[in-house]
């Protein structure tokens, strides 16, 4: 477990911190669990994720809930920072048997006070799209799994189209399905339709259309997360062999890739811009990928341990405008960032296994909402900041600015850095950044022997040659030595682990350059060749692994293993009071109606049942 952040005593949770803004606290009456709070083994469970959706039904509270502990899914009214919720009374609840749910999200375009869309992904393969206002029991895909037997890891509604979503698994595997077609009754079968450097994009082989619509098989082991860039062109996807890659997904070319500097990678997200990736993984770093440049800007240390969800907060990212001037999350640029909502064509063609473009949303660029440094934009983001949570149940805030980002290529870089008032200019130093003092920084990061071969590539948009090495920045010779004896705490990646069950890769797959070393390279830099960040905060605030990070309005929303999600208040968004929370007992006398169903798979000894209280 890990130990403290900044100040405090060792295992002590933190109830607020202090940023730039002002200070987040802890919200304890706005906190979301299950109704009775009875210990269980949260290492047997999957992690609890969190999902939320605006029904814009003119009430205070518009927003929703979703959240999963263990085998059961919660739907609640979100009542944000200045309410507490009342957990006796769920919109709906469903507790699942044989199976665990794993991740679920929200259709955005087809929403309204009566009714919402949501898919969830569950541990034997299965999707399911329910229904959690109406109650309805929905629709169950890989229901027999002849598509896929392996864990759902990531599920998406393909951005622009009201009825086609992307679903990810533990085999390497991602799948297309459109919510109106079939799954059919037998095994598809998959013809080749595009293929590249470590990824290959195959089509069902039928006479009649059926799901899934397409097959994507990218990289080695488990795809862990995939995001969509918020222009909603763009596929980030990454992978437990260590790789990022990044696809147009309407052409279904990859555009650029990255190495982590050690193990798989776990999480993924795009800048509100859509010009930076944060990528987060079990090298306990977060790095930071400019998608224009093809190149690891930097990286950041605060973790003890793996990185489990990274995500940027548009809402005290600092934009500039064309006068110069500067403003932060209270202005409407950047609550217009965080919130936009592009305006799509909600005609979305019946897809066809055997052509291209008709069988995909098409992205037009003419539809995309204008960001800060985008073209035709009047303003531009010149600090960038996100947050990340990791299995050390450590809460790390950072802050990417303008003087990192526009560092040259092929230099020795220099640093700011900042103590009380101080401003100093440190040169032939290692470069870090950020305010945390160099004994609170938390790196288990160790040997540069660490094999970073395989799945290279070449790009021909790339700003420089994948060969070409970082100068060598000025360190000095102890430092090198004692960063060559240090040993990596876990001598070993689960990139091995994923299930034998799962469907054979194709041998379409073009194989990537096994002898080209990647270390040292602008894919995969040395730790001295890249500015280090540190983070602004780094704080404790759970007894169990964190496993959820949402960054909203008024509000930085958490989750732990434990099955609580915790709600921290922006500085000024406090409440002068909040309700009570009821108690168990207040729900006597309302009346309960149980639904049993259930489901058959493949084997008739294996089934799934869920029950729903209405």
């Amino acid at each position: 477990m890990a130990s403290q952040g900044e100040g405090g005593g060792k295992d002590e949770i933190k109830t607020h911190f202090v940023t730039r803004e002002g200070t987040y606290k802890l919200m304890p009456l706005s906190e979301y669990s299950k109704p009775t709070r009875v210990p269980y083994n949260g290492q047997a469970n999957t992690p609890v994720k969190v999902s939320f959706i605006n029904v814009n039904d003119g009430s205070g509270s518009p927003d929703r809930i979703c959240f999963n502990v263990g085998r059961e899914l919660y739907f609640y009214v979100y009542k944000d920072v200045k309410k507490a919720a009342d957990l006796t009374k769920p919109i709906d609840k469903r507790i699942y048997k044989g199976t665990f749910p794993t991740c679920h999200d929200f259709n955005s375009l087809l929403v309204s006070p009566d009714s919402v869309r949501l898919l969830v992904g569950f541990t034997a393969g299965q999707v399911q799209l329910i229904d959690p206002i109406k109650k309805e029991i929905g629709k169950l895909y890989n229901e027999e799994r002849l598509i896929d037997k392996t864990k759902v890891t990531s599920i998406r509604w393909i951005p622009g189209s009201p009825n086609q979503f992307l679903v990810s698994h533990s085999s390497g595997q991602m799948y297309v399905y459109n919510e109106e077609l079939p799954c059919g009754p037998t095994p598809p079968h998959y013809q080749l339709f595009k293929q590249g450097d470590g990824f290959a994009v195959y089509t069902c082989k039928t006479k009649s259309t059926r799901n899934p619509l397409y097959r994507w098989v990218v990289g080695q082991g488990a795809i862990n997360e995939f995001a969509f860039s918020p222009c909603c062109k763009y596929l980030a996807v990454v992978s437990q062999d260590g790789y990022l890659r990044v696809f147009n997904y309407d052409s279904m070319e990859l555009l650029g890739s990255m190495k982590s500097y050690f193990g798989g990678l776990l999480c993924v997200c795009w800048s509100p811009d859509s010009k930076f990736i944060v990528i987060g993984g079990e090298d306990d770093l977060v790095t930071v990928w400019s998608f224009q440049e093809k190149r690891v800007i930097c990286r950041g240390q605060g973790h003890r341990s793996w990185v489990s969800v990274v995500a940027f907060d548009p809402h005290t990212s600092i934009v500039c405008g064309v006068e110069g001037s500067e403003f932060t999350s209270t202005d409407e640029d950047i609550h217009n960032v965080a919130s936009h909502k592009p305006r799509w064509d909600l005609h979305d063609g019946v897809a066809n296994g055997g052509t291209q473009g008709s069988n995909r949303n098409s992205l037009d660029s003419s539809r995309t909402p204008s960001l800060p440094n985008s073209p035709g934009s009047s303003s531009c983001i010149t600090t960038y900041r996100f947050g990340s949570i990791g299995q050390d149940t450590m809460l790390c805030l950072w802050d990417l600015t303008e003087d990192i980002v526009k560092q040259p290529i092929g230099r020795s870089r220099t640093s700011v850095l900042i103590t009380g008032n101080s401003t100093s200019l440190s040169i032939n130093t290692l470069p870090r950044c950020n305010s945390l003092q160099h004994s609170q920084k938390m790196n288990s990061v160790g040997s540069n022997d660490v094999a970073a071969d395989g799945h290279a590539h070449h790009f021909a948009n790339s700003t420089v040659n994948a060969t070409t090495k970082f100068a060598t920045l000025s360190v000095t010779e102890s430092r090198k030595e004692s960063q060559d004896k240090k040993e990596h705490k876990r001598n070993f990646s689960l990139a091995s682990r994923s299930d034998k069950s799962s469907a054979p890769k194709s041998n379409h797959i073009r194989p990537v350059d096994d002898v080209m070393k990647l270390l040292g390279t602008c894919s995969c830099p040395r730790l001295e060749e890249v500015p280090i960040l540190e983070p602004l905060v780094c704080k404790k605030v759970a007894s169990e692994r964190l496993t959820a990070l949402e960054f909203r309005d008024d509000c930085i929303v958490t989750a732990c293993q434990e099955g609580v999600v915790n709600t921290w208040a922006r500085p000024g968004k406090v409440g002068l009071a909040q309700h009570t929370v009821m108690s168990p007992q207040a729900s006597v006398g309302v009346s309960v109606i149980v639904r049993s169903v259930q489901m058959q798979f493949e084997r008739p000894s294996q089934k799934i049942s869920f029950v729903l209280y209405s």
